[in-house]
Order: C-alpha cells, then sequence, then structure tokens
C-alpha cells in the first residue's frame, strides 16, 4: 500500500514533523510513524482528518490504495467462503452417512441436501470472485490469494480449463464419496 508514503509525502510538503502532525489530528507520533513505515493503517476518520489537513481529496490521499483494499476484502472473503464450503460439505458427507443408517425414508435426507445446498451456495460464491478476477487456473489463483491481483497475463488454453474443471468437479464427487461412505460405515459400528 502506498498510503503511508503519502502521508509521509503531504507532512513534509507543509513541512510538519511527526509530532506536530499528531497533535494535529490528535494520536500519538507513533502512530503517525506506524502508518508512514507501513506497520499501521490509519482509520477512515483519521483518513479523513489528514485528507482535510493537507487539502487533498480522500482519493488523492490514498491514491491505488482503494482498489488494494477492495482486493484485500475479496482476498478474505474467498478464504472465508472456502473454509464454510468445506465445512458445510464435510456436515452434509456426514450426515449423508448418519441418514442412511437412521433415515426410514427419503424424508431423513433432506438434511444432509440442505448442508450440501449450502456448500455449493459458498462454492458459487468463490466462483463468482474469480470470475470477478479473472482468475481460473490453479496458478491464477494462487497468484491472487498470495499477491491479491492476477499477474499471470498470458492467454489461457480453454480446452485444457474444462478439462481441469472437470477432473476438479469429479475429484471432489469422489472425495465426497469417500467420505460419505466412511461416515455410513462409522454409524453402522455404533
Amino acid at each position: 500500500m502506498d498510503v503511508g508514503n503519502q502521508i509521509r509525502y503531504y507532512r513534509k510538503e507543509q513541512n510538519l514533523s511527526q509530532m506536530e502532525l499528531a497533535e494535529k489530528i490528535f494520536v500519538s507520533s507513533q502512530t503517525i510513524s506506524n502508518w508512514e513505515n507501513e506497520r499501521s493503517y490509519p482509520d477512515l476518520h483519521n483518513l479523513i482528518e489528514l485528507a482535510t489537513l493537507f487539502d487533498v481529496s480522500l482519493d488523492q490521499l490514498v491514491k491505488g490504495d482503494v482498489k488494494v483494499m477492495r482486493n484485500a476484502v475479496d482476498h478474505s472473503k474467498m478464504d472465508e467462503y472456502g473454509k464454510l464450503m468445506l465445512i458445510f460439505t464435510l456436515l452434509s458427507a456426514l450426515a449423508f452417512g448418519a441418514a442412511v443408517k437412521f433415515s426410514e425414508g427419503w424424508f431423513g435426507f433432506l438434511i444432509p441436501f440442505l448442508l450440501w445446498g449450502i456448500s455449493f451456495y459458498y462454492a458459487s460464491k468463490i466462483e463468482r470472485l474469480k470470475n470477478k478476477y479473472d482468475v481460473k487456473t490453479y496458478k491464477e489463483i494462487l497468484d491472487y490469494m498470495e499477491n491479491g491481483v492476477k499477474t499471470n497475463s498470458t492467454p489461457r488454453d480453454n480446452k485444457k480449463y474444462i478439462k481441469e474443471k472437470i477432473i476438479i468437479v469429479l475429484s471432489f464427487t469422489a472425495i465426497f464419496g469417500i467420505l460419505a461412505l466412511l461416515s455410513f460405515v462409522l454409524f453402522q459400528l455404533f
């Protein structure tokens, strides 16, 4: 992020020390130092105070950081959705095993299918984020997760991409089936 450099630039442009700037916006000089050295990031209230004090727009102060912050938010959402998808998938697999053991009809499978549906919902949220940043291959996803932006600009082979998608879906289905089978076996033992 570049906001630390922006704060330093505008502070020096107005011939203010870190202590003087801190006194004007009611924070400590250590806080100013942390912002300038990017150990922490000012909250919205402080950003507005700084922009007013420096007589610049908020956009000028944070420069390209808005895009970086948005990517960071989407990155954390992708992590959150991935964890929720995994949790609901595992719960669904366990519930299928229990449903086979304890259910007397199709109604007993309602909960496993509901859990699977929730897992599918989070998977679709991940897909939307991947589409938003045009990340499709595993390498691109890793680049996005590490850097927050798409770094691979080489065109991708659509046939290879479709094959990868099919393999991923089949692998996921096989793993889910194995987990459901293990769940069934465990419930049979008890």
